[in-house]
C-alpha cells in the first residue's frame, strides 16, 4: 500500500487497539499516535480519540480511533470490559490505589477465602458505587483528582454500575486476585474499596490490567514501540 492511500486509510478512519503502558495517560498515547502518523505519514492535521480512560498505574487495552472513525467512539465506551485486579487487603490509601501512602492497617486474621468469595458474590448485578475522589469526575468544571490533590475530603454521588461476573483467580494473602466482567462506568479502585468495606477490613488496588472491551482482546493489541515500527517500514 503506498503512502498516499495510508493517508486516506487513517484519515477515513481506523480503530487500533492498544496495550497502554504502565504510567502513561490515556492522552499520551492518543498524543504519541498522532505525533507518529504526522511523522511517518506526513499527515498533519488528523482527529484522534481513545475510548475509555485508563488510570496511569493501570495497564492494557485501550482502543484509539483516527478520522471519521471518531464518531464511533461512544459505542465502544458502552462496551462490557474485563480486568484483572490485584488488590492488598489489610491496608487503605486515600486514591484507592499505589497514587498515595497506605493510612490505615487492619488486623487480617479474621479473613478467609470462603469469606473473601462470598463478599465478591455481593457485587454481581446493579449496585451503587461512589467514584474514587481521585479521579478524573468532573465537579463544578474542575476535575475531582485536582480538589482531592488540594486536600478536599467531599464523597462523590454515588452511581449506578452493572458487575456482570467477578471471578477470584488467585488468593494469597494479604493479596487477592479477581477478573471483573463490568460495564460503563465501573471504577475497579472503588471495587477494591468497597470489598475492603464489606470484608469490615481495608483494601486498596495493587495492579490493574484491562484484557478487553466487546470482542477487542489484549493479545491482539499494539505495543507503541511495535506500531510506530510498522510506521517506519511504509
Amino acid at each position: 500500500m503506498s503512502l498516499l492511500e495510508e493517508q486516506e486509510l487513517y484519515k477515513e478512519g481506523r480503530v487500533l487497539v492498544f496495550d497502554k503502558p504502565l504510567n502513561w495517560t490515556s492522552f499520551n498515547v492518543v498524543s504519541k499516535v498522532r505525533i507518529l502518523l504526522r511523522d511517518y505519514l506526513k499527515v498533519k492535521k488528523i482527529k484522534v480519540g481513545h475510548a475509555g480512560t485508563l488510570d496511569p498505574l493501570a495497564t492494557g487495552l485501550l482502543i484509539v480511533c483516527t478520522g471519521k472513525a471518531t464518531k464511533k467512539i461512544y459505542q465502544f465506551q458502552e462496551m462490557k470490559k474485563e480486568y484483572i485486579a490485584t488488590i492488598v487487603l489489610g491496608e487503605t490509601t486515600p486514591s484507592f490505589d499505589l497514587e498515595t501512602k497506605v493510612d490505615k492497617v487492619f488486623d487480617l486474621s479474621g479473613i478467609t477465602e470462603k469469606k473473601v468469595k462470598e463478599v465478591l458474590n455481593q457485587f454481581i448485578g446493579e449496585i451503587e458505587q461512589i467514584p474514587p475522589l481521585f479521579s478524573a469526575k468532573n465537579i463544578n468544571g474542575k476535575r475531582a483528582y485536582d480538589l482531592a490533590r488540594k486536600g478536599d475530603t467531599r464523597e462523590l454521588k454515588p452511581n449506578l454500575v452493572t458487575i456482570d461476573k467477578i471471578e477470584l483467580l488467585e488468593y494469597n494473602l494479604p493479596e487477592i486476585k479477581i477478573k471483573v466482567l463490568c460495564g460503563k462506568g465501573t471504577y475497579i479502585r472503588s471495587l477494591a474499596r468497597d470489598i475492603g468495606l464489606k470484608l469490615q477490613n481495608g483494601a486498596y488496588l495493587s495492579k490493574l490490567i484491562r484484557t478487553k472491551i466487546g470482542d477487542y482482546e489484549i493479545d491482539n493489541a499494539w505495543d507503541i514501540k511495535k506500531f510506530e515500527d510498522s510506521l517506519k517500514m511504509l
